[in-house]
């Protein structure tokens, strides 16, 4: 683990490290709600850098909404041939722009963002020399910091032994652990829940994705709560204030994806409404820059001389009609009858 997220322990680890001074040169070194706030303010940096990303993937769903119709059709189309239904899905997403992947990395980011705080919370245990960027003094000020008792490195089902390692005891772990799993719980459902509202009608016409969506909206808080048993005050607090944050870029960027949206539109309009239009009385013109009374008055013309009305090109219908008959079968028929009246 250490070896293979090497290249973002120390980052994850500096960041923390960086915010735990600034508050706590304010609320002190030992003081578990500046390790708790350089926890929060750590989740923050991390997905401000990730906003571009968001803000990508919330495009790319949005074209993506406006080719459901066809994205149903190819599968109705091709149904029985899934590497042909796949062609064409693929050929079309190029042809829009949209890269089905840009929904996926914001989410795929954080995951080892998350593990990698993860193994530097762990490794906050009394007697360690440092931890990646920390040094002993960091090391022992974030064992020594604790929230209404609660030690921010340990967890409740943590055996009695270690809690007391710590200077900690389940109880105390209880009493901050449980409202910080509800209130990540709840955050967590607000946070689907407004997801699942925003997805189109197109998108939750499939009753599966339906179904899923529902699902997901009801059992990712429950899993907020199950796993809150299982995990360090300090990851609770990770996952809180990233649901926190979630629902708010949610809500941001939705109203800014709208005005770009209602902005689009506006310059449409405008664009058809400056579009050349013809004068009133003015006849239509057509592609070769005649007008309808022109070839009315053309056509008029043609029919007065021959009877018959001339086509575009000047030639008159059934002009091949007009043409020689006589064809070398028919001329040697003749020739045997007019033998035979002699």
């Amino acid at each position: 683990m250490e070896s293979f997220f090497s290249f973002i322990l120390y980052p994850v680890s500096a960041i923390l490290w960086f915010w735990h001074k600034i508050f706590g040169a304010v609320l002190g070194e030992d003081n578990g709600f500046a390790w708790a706030l350089a926890v929060f303010f750590l989740v923050f940096t991390l997905r401000t850098v990730l906003i571009k990303p968001a803000i990508s993937q919330m495009r790319a769903g949005r074209k993506m909404a406006k080719f459901a119709p066809h994205i149903q059709k190819l599968r109705e189309k091709y149904k029985n041939d899934r590497q042909r239904m796949a062609q064409e899905m693929q050929k079309l997403q190029s042809e829009h722009g949209v890269n089905p992947l840009g929904g996926c990395l914001p989410a795929l980011l954080q995951i080892p963002v998350f593990l990698s705080l993860f193994h530097v919370l762990r490794n906050f245990h009394p007697g360690a020399e440092s931890n990646f960027i920390f040094d002993k003094a960091g090391v022992d000020s974030f064992i020594n910091a604790s929230i209404f008792g609660a030690k921010l490195s340990n967890w409740i089902t943590q055996p009695e032994a270690e809690l007391a390692v710590f200077g900690t005891d389940r109880a105390a772990m209880m009493t901050v652990g449980i409202p910080l799993m509800i209130i990540a719980s709840v955050a967590t459902f607000f946070t689907m829940r407004l997801s699942v509202k925003k997805q189109t009608d197109a998108a939750m016409a499939n009753p599966q994705s339906a179904v899923m969506a529902k699902f997901m909206m009801y059992i990712a808080p429950i899993g907020a709560i199950i796993s809150g048993w299982f995990l360090p005050i300090a990851v609770l607090l990770y996952w809180l204030a990233n649901n926190v944050w979630t629902l708010g870029q949610q809500h941001f960027l939705t109203k800014k994806i709208d005005r770009e949206q209602e902005r689009e539109k506006a310059k449409e309009i405008e664009a058809k409404k400056a579009a050349p239009r013809p004068k009133p009385g003015q006849k239509p013109v057509r592609q070769d820059g005649r007008s309808a009374d022109e070839e009315t008055a053309s056509t008029a013309t043609a029919t007065a001389t021959s009877g018959k009305p001339k086509n575009s090109n000047g030639q008159r219908p059934g002009g091949r009609q007009g043409a020689k008959k006589n064809r070398p079968g028919k001329q040697a028929a003749s020739a045997k009858k007019g033998k035979k009246r002699r």
